[in-house]
């Protein structure tokens, strides 16, 4: 077996961990179990449990990009509103992979290269608001943080009790209306 096809399968287990048990399970000991190799083995391939975490986290930047490409054409808020439902059903049905994705000792250490792999979904935002709204970058930024907000809220149940529903079409109506001006009908 090569170092890369280990690597691999480190990285899937966690993904798959994440996926049936959530953040928590993520210990170097129940990875490399999943993965079929002793438990000192993940360690010759990532230096630190964080290098690892950050190797997983960027396979769910990898697929939130892949969604969000998919998203093309049509006017720039219509764009952006098909992209902030993308990035808040990933939240949705990525319950632990989101989290992970989002922790900020990731983000933080620039040595595990994580901000490479989000900065440029970030960018996507960043051009699209620049085609409505002046200051694109503070507009995607808020924007961003408020779709954030939403997805965080909406995993704790918070924002339903809050607003007692599940629809979330409302509430993405109000935040893009908020940042980028209401929508001409």
């Amino acid at each position: 077996m090569t170092t890369e096809d280990l690597r691999t399968r480190l990285i899937a287990a966690g993904v798959e961990l994440l996926d049936n048990e959530g953040v928590q399970a993520l210990s170097l000991r129940e990875i490399a179990r999943r993965a079929g190799v002793s438990h000192g083995a993940p360690r010759r391939y990532f230096p630190t449990h964080l290098a690892l975490l950050s190797a997983i986290a960027r396979e769910g930047f990898g697929q939130l990009g892949g969604r969000a490409a998919l998203v093309t054409g049509g006017a720039p808020r219509a764009h952006l509103a098909e992209l902030a439902r993308v990035y808040l059903d990933f939240a949705r049905s990525n319950p632990g992979m989101y989290e992970l994705m989002f922790r900020h000792d990731l983000l933080e250490s620039g040595g595990l290269g994580l901000r490479d792999t989000s900065l440029p979904l970030f960018g996507l935002l960043v051009e699209l608001v620049a085609e409505l709204r002046p200051d694109p970058a503070v507009v995607a930024g808020a924007l961003w943080a408020n779709l954030h907000g939403l997805a965080q809220l909406g995993r704790w149940g918070s924002i339903q009790l809050a607003t007692g529903t599940d629809d979330f079409e409302p509430l993405l109506r109000s935040v893009l209306d908020a940042h980028l001006g209401p929508e001409s009908r």
